[in-house]
């Protein structure tokens, strides 16, 4: 049986290897991000609302009105929050008032965080505004045809609320 050297040989070739230039680079990144865009899911339901002056006043009302026309399909629902780092605290709750095509009504109390433990904000942003969006449901069904209506209220117990700059609304099949 012949004996394996335990030396290790390495092969070194002259050849050029694989190059890209940095248009050839931002020309592919640019691709991939195109690719990844066309293949995200059209929204049923994507609107933003801004907050007057940021300052969002306890009986100021933010509304949605969402029409609905299929009952069968699951829906992501997301709450998009743009906020300042002026913003005083960490989370903030809203009040979520859902009138149904039939006219009965629902209330939900929604939390949501906005910076971690230490105080670092979280979502999306690289001054002092910062995008956040918050999964409210990941299978929502819609029981019933028609136009429903969100309402968006802020729960802070505080008569004006500083640094809530936009309240959005995103609903994906």
């Amino acid at each position: 049986m012949p004996r394996m050297s335990s030396k290790l040989t390495v092969l070194i070739t002259n050849k050029p290897m694989l190059r890209f230039s940095f248009s050839r680079l931002a020309a592919f990144l640019l691709l991939i991000m195109v690719i990844a865009q066309a293949c995200s899911p059209e929204p049923l339901f994507d609107n933003t609302k801004k907050v007057p002056g940021s300052v969002w006043k306890e009986d100021d009302v933010i509304r949605f009105e969402v029409p609905i026309q299929d009952t069968n399909n699951l829906y992501r629902f997301f709450l998009n929050i743009r906020h300042s780092t002026d913003y005083r605290y960490a989370i903030v709750f809203f009040f979520i008032n859902t009138t149904f095509p039939d006219g009965q009504t629902g209330r939900d109390t929604v939390e949501c965080i906005l910076a971690d433990r230490s105080g670092k904000w979280l979502g999306r942003g690289i001054t002092n505004i910062r995008d956040n969006q918050v999964m409210l449901r990941s299978s929502l069904r819609f029981p019933q045809q028609g136009v429903y209506v969100f309402e968006f209220r802020q729960a802070m117990r505080e008569a004006e609320l500083k640094g809530i700059k936009d309240i959005g609304l995103r609903i994906i099949k």
